[in-house]
């Protein structure tokens, strides 16, 4: 997933992808804890997908505080 992806999208869009890779992240968790986790670099992906949609919906809060 791609900063440059993201920005097109609505804030909507982003909330509702944020609520579904948070999920995806417990699920990854669960996973783990249970010893049933296959691919574990993908915890770090769905950590890193977080942070970026979370960056994005700041920047576009803050554009439209700004204007």
């Amino acid at each position: 997933m791609k900063a440059e992806d993201l920005r097109d999208k609505t804030p909507d869009e982003l909330r509702d992808q944020l609520v579904a890779l948070k999920k995806e992240a417990f699920n990854l968790r669960f996973q783990k804890a249970t010893n049933q986790l296959e691919n574990t670099a993908r915890m770090r992906a769905v950590r890193r997908d977080v942070a970026r949609v979370s960056t994005v919906l700041t920047e576009k809060a803050r554009a439209a505080a700004a204007n």
